[in-house]
């Protein structure tokens, strides 16, 4: 695989190679996701497999790379005569943006030819010029949803299907998945992280004399990419001709029945989900053995197939960090190592048969008794503006009510608040701005009705014109940037207090990353507030942030509500159409800076001012309660939940609800 980088400057590489080689050598494997931080050379090394392949042989003409031996029934550039002979050219890879429409993945149809001429023409997309090749989409955790269910749609059955009013084509869809992504920026779905095979880290290293070495090779790739490339042809070749020789003793490959064990063993330990993990596992041992030039799987290539396939299928949830306890895989691979029946008597533990610890600071969730002491000297500064607190860790989070933003938006497709999507049900139709993607029937007729006789019409069909064409605007959800504004100061730093309230944060977090928003992170404490976490995709580095944060000192409450006005200020310049949730968490307190009550006010109606959607969740806790998270949110021009109300199945928050609807 030429590159201009040498593997071994980047940790990772190895198995990156690995990874895409057996790929090459075994497509079922099911493709390769590779997770690092920038400048890791992620997409070079992808870009140097297609070189690697063997050359594709299709029917000549055809769009959509049927194979002669056996071409597609059902191909809409067919019928194709089987048997026949054909054409050969290289294997593809096709790159799919992040920013791609549905039309360009799975293709478009001219609805005006197939409603005025009745002809169904049809021009393929991205998933047609990848069939018996390779897609690849760069960022692939930032792709939009829509898309993703497309590509999963289209994964899982081998074929594309684009069905639009009344008008179907189908073809097939076989290619191998490769994906790279920068962890900071956002976690995958599950559903699509589960489609790929295999999974690998990849970091820079931190060796000079490797680093150096990458500047080099890279100098050189400039200065002359032909003589670079000539230099490192016959290694290629070389490689070429391994991949060519470990497909064709790929068949005489034999599996035997204490690797099954072995496979099954380790995915049952390691409690994956579903079978796909066994599967890929299989296959993956079985290419290895291929790629060493062994007829037999041997347990090191169990070993190496799991390290591979299964880090990214143990995540339970989505601030799990993937990756696999290498000393429990050992001693799981020496239990069904030779074992000619499965062990009837296994211990049963499993993974997570211990459990968590209690929290030491847990109690019952309204004890006056431990939040009364606190609560006496709240308003007061600790001695010497300090008595900062070592961070508490969080409180079991819970399924939340659904916080959105009142209106109809028209932001990036999720799952939070009401918004005018590509996607969602129609609520009616338009005159299309460009190209037409989602037609009105019924308005176009409308629209084309009152024309017909002006238009000569004489026979039965309806003569349909450009200016009839209307487009069905549809009504879906949208994600919001969610920024959590979160009281650090002493008034919270009672340990239980705390904790509960790191768990509903990190609650809403979950919630967060299941309905497709961005988050970020404000706090504030002592003297001022800072920016936590900016705006990002990624809830795990927002985890990460509030798991580590301190506490304690005064509550400058106002500073931390215009720091929240400017990182939405300057979000608002990045990406206009998302619309901001703010999130304050605090008891309401404000005893920071002169005059911070009146502060605090004043800086919580510019939100009310621009109409910007908040929520409060009230912290206030035991017997004598002030009230001063309400009046906050009545001065942003929010609502106000407590802890209990928060949660989905409070009964108090059920009632809240019922009496604000009779209201």
């Amino acid at each position: 695989m030429t590159t201009p980088f040498p593997f071994t400057a980047v940790v990772g590489q190895d198995d990156l190679r690995l990874a895409l080689l057996l790929n090459a050598v075994s497509p079922s494997v099911g493709g390769v996701l590779v997770r690092g931080e920038k400048g890791t050379a992620k997409s070079t090394a992808v870009r140097a497999l297609t070189s690697l392949l063997p050359k594709v042989a299709v029917v000549p003409g055809c769009r959509f790379s049927c194979d002669p031996a056996s071409p597609d029934p059902g191909c809409p550039d067919g019928p194709h005569e089987g048997g026949g002979g054909g054409t050969s050219r290289p294997a593809r890879m096709v790159e799919l943006p992040v920013g791609a429409s549905e039309d360009r993945l799975v293709g478009a149809l001219d609805i005006e030819r197939a409603l005025a001429e009745g002809v169904k023409a049809f021009e393929p997309g991205l998933l047609a010029a990848a069939h018996r090749g390779i897609l690849y989409v760069d960022e692939v955790n930032l792709l939009h949803d829509h898309l993703v269910d497309l590509l999963l749609d289209a994964a899982a059955m081998g074929a594309s299907y684009v069905e639009r009013e009344g008008v179907s084509v189908r073809h097939a869809a076989r290619f191998l998945l490769v994906g790279t992504m920068n962890p900071e920026e956002g976690e995958l779905r599950p559903q699509l992280l589960d489609r790929f095979g295999l999974t690998v880290e990849v970091a820079a290293s931190r060796e000079p004399d490797q680093r150096v070495e990458v500047v080099r090779r890279r100098l050189a790739y400039d200065d002359d990419p032909a003589g670079f490339a000539a230099r490192w042809a016959d290694e290629e070749a070389a490689v070429r001709q391994r991949v060519v020789a470990a497909r064709e003793l790929l068949p005489s490959v034999r599996l035997g029945d204490a690797a099954l064990r072995q496979i099954a063993g380790t995915c049952a330990a390691f409690e994956v989900d579903g079978m796909r993990a066994d599967i890929v596992m299989a296959r993956t041992a079985t290419a290895l053995a291929a790629w060493a030039g062994r007829t037999d799987v041997l347990a090191e290539d169990v070993r190496q197939a799991a390290l591979l396939a299964l880090p990214h299928r143990r995540r339970r949830n989505p601030f799990d960090a993937p990756g696999l306890d290498e000393d429990k895989l050992d001693q799981t691979l020496e239990e069904f190592a030779g074992d000619d029946d499965p062990d009837p008597d296994g211990d049963g533990g499993g993974p997570g048969g211990g459990g968590g610890q209690p929290e030491p600071d847990e109690g019952p969730a309204d004890d006056g008794a431990g939040a009364a002491p606190p609560e006496a000297g709240e308003g007061e500064p600790a001695p010497g503006g300090a008595g900062e607190q070592s961070p508490v860790r969080a409180a079991e989070p819970f399924r939340t009510k659904v916080l959105s933003v009142p209106g109809i938006g028209e932001g990036a497709a999720g799952r939070r608040s009401r918004a005018r999507t590509e996607q969602g049900r129609t609520t009616g139709a338009r005159r299309p701005e460009g190209a037409l993607t989602k037609l009105h029937l019924a308005a176009t007729v409308r629209a084309a009705a009152p024309h017909q006789r002006a238009r000569g019409r004489s026979g039965r069909g309806l003569v349909v014109r450009r200016d009839d064409l209307r487009q069905a605007t549809r009504e879906g959800r949208e994600g919001n940037l969610v920024l959590f504004v979160v009281d650090a100061s002493g008034s919270m730093a009672a340990r239980q207090r705390m904790s509960a309230v790191k768990g509903a944060v990190l609650s809403l977090l979950l919630d967060a990353y299941q309905r497709r928003d961005k988050v970020g992170l404000v706090t504030f404490r002592g003297s001022a507030a800072e920016v936590a976490l900016p705006p990002t995709s990624s809830v795990d580095a927002a985890a990460a942030r509030l798991e580590s944060l301190p506490t304690g000192g005064r509550t400058p409450l106002a500073a931390g509500l215009l720091k929240a006005h400017d990182v939405l200020r300057v979000e608002r310049l990045r990406d206009p159409a998302r619309r901001a949730l703010v999130v304050v968490v605090t008891d309401g307190r404000a005893t920071g800076g002169p005059e911070p009550v009146a502060l605090a006010a004043r800086a919580a109606r510019l939100f009310a001012a621009e109409g910007i959607a908040s929520v409060v969740v009230d912290c206030e806790s035991g017997p004598v309660r002030l009230g001063l998270a309400g009046q906050l949110a009545g001065e942003l021009g929010g609502t106000a939940v407590t802890l209990d109300e928060l949660r989905a199945d409070s009964i108090a928050g059920l009632v809240k609800d019922v009496q604000r609807r009779a209201a």
